[in-house]
């Protein structure tokens, strides 16, 4: 099979016009498919189900240290809450708080807070000239939506195999004093699936900062998402880097069950060090008198401990990997050695990224929406929606169901090979 590129014009041609009939035969059917967010499919929701069934009017509501859950009270969690999100993290309950539904929230809340407040005592980023953030790429969309909501700078980061270019974070880190963050998807990220390299951790957790309230936004949201009971990415822990490099107050990590349980009832938290979280429940305790207890309760029946969350995750595993497989197996057999981009193949996390010839991501995106796809806009795994290259594009399997997934990977596929023939006919004219 010739690649693209070493076909002649009068051969992309052809090829151009085969295409073209495949691609108008799909636009005829009126098709209405949606690959466009990573959200857990009915049947992943259907695990948790008899959460549902954990507690009733009968079940006493009361935390294993007497707390009634109905009350006020535990501003930063049950204990029990706590500990089974230590267990996630890797560090001791008393390094978490555990907060209402969404770690999307949370993470707003910190850069709000450090705008209007400061970090531990530093001035607020509200009466500074620049305040800058440094963004992996691709990346996570939703992260970068927040820091431009708040005018702050933000600054590309390569993505490599092992994590973000260390080098550049190095550089920027230790030596701009306006950078006061950066945002890491650090196990399977969004969207390539990379898991962060020991040495990355390690890189991490030695930054000598010229800024003191620099922050490393650990965003560890699919750190149990595996797609493979024996094939898992490991990941370092970062609390132990830092403490080993005497750092431990420059992490923020934050966990949700959001994927897990509910997606719109789990629960989110945020671990920390005891300086950064008593510099958190200064601003907590004017903010809040808690948070939903009663959820906090009902999970820890549910899932008990890390070995509970470890089963539970097999089975969205089973729910999820078919799909993935038969994304990967589609692209090569159809797209293997065609010239037309490469893709990446996760062992966990909720996508899988495509990288088309420079210049063709609008134009398969756009095509596929044409056709009754809906996909993530192209760009958007960048700052400011802007892909230097046009060339990234990010896929979600886990909402559509099989033969829906089936059917929108085809057209994807029919999307992809007539944007870069489209681009290399450009090119020979």
């Amino acid at each position: 099979m010739k690649s693209y590129q070493e076909m002649s014009k009068e051969e992309l041609l052809a090829e151009k016009e085969s295409l073209e009939a495949a691609y108008r035969a799909y636009q005829e059917r009126g098709l209405s498919l949606d690959m466009s967010r990573g959200k857990p499919s009915a049947e992943q929701l259907d695990l948790s189900m008899p959460m549902m069934d954990i507690l009733s009017s009968q079940t006493p509501l009361v935390s294993k240290e007497g707390l009634d859950c109905r009350n006020y009270g535990a501003l930063d969690g049950l204990p029990e809450a706590k500990a089974l999100f230590a267990g996630m993290a890797g560090c001791k309950p008393e390094n978490v708080i555990v907060y209402g539904n969404s770690s999307l929230n949370v993470m707003y809340d910190f850069i709000s807070r450090s705008f209007t407040h400061g970090v531990m005592g530093s001035t607020p980023w509200c009466r500074l000239d620049k305040v800058k953030f440094l963004c992996p790429v691709p990346g996570y969309d939703r992260h970068f939506s927040i820091t431009e909501s708040f005018g702050v700078e933000m600054i590309n980061i390569p993505m490599g195999p092992g994590g973000p270019d260390m080098d550049m974070v190095e550089e920027l880190v230790n030596g701009d004093a306006a950078v006061k963050g950066i945002w890491c998807v650090p196990k399977y990220s969004n969207p390539q699936g990379i898991s962060y390299s020991d040495e990355t951790v390690r890189r991490f957790a030695a930054l000598k900062p010229a800024a003191p309230d620099f922050r490393i936004y650990w965003d560890n949201a699919y750190c149990v998402h595996h797609l493979y009971d024996e094939e898992q990415d490991q990941l370092l822990d970062i609390f132990e880097a830092c403490e080993n490099a005497g750092s431990s107050d420059m992490v923020y990590e934050f966990l949700s069950t959001s994927k897990i349980s509910f997606a719109g009832a789990g629960l989110a938290a945020v671990a920390a060090s005891a300086n950064n979280l008593a510099d958190i429940k200064k601003q907590l305790t004017n903010q809040s008198i808690g948070f939903d207890k009663i959820n906090q309760l009902r999970h820890v029946l549910f899932f008990k401990d890390m070995d509970g969350i470890a089963e539970h995750m097999k089975k969205h595993a089973a729910s999820m990997r078919p799909k993935f497989e038969m994304i990967l197996s589609m692209f090569d057999q159809e797209l293997k050695g065609r010239g037309a981009g490469s893709w990446c193949t996760p062992k966990g996390g909720y996508f899988i990224t495509y990288e088309t010839i420079d210049g063709c991501a609008k134009s398969v995106v756009g095509r596929a929406k044409e056709a009754g796809v809906v996909m993530t806009p192209a760009g958007a795994p960048f700052p400011y929606g802007k892909d230097p290259k046009d060339a990234v594009i990010r896929i979600s399997p886990t909402y559509p169901n099989l033969d829906d997934l089936r059917l929108a990977t085809e057209i994807f596929i029919v999307c992809v090979k007539l944007a870069t023939v489209e681009k290399l006919v450009e090119q020979h004219q």
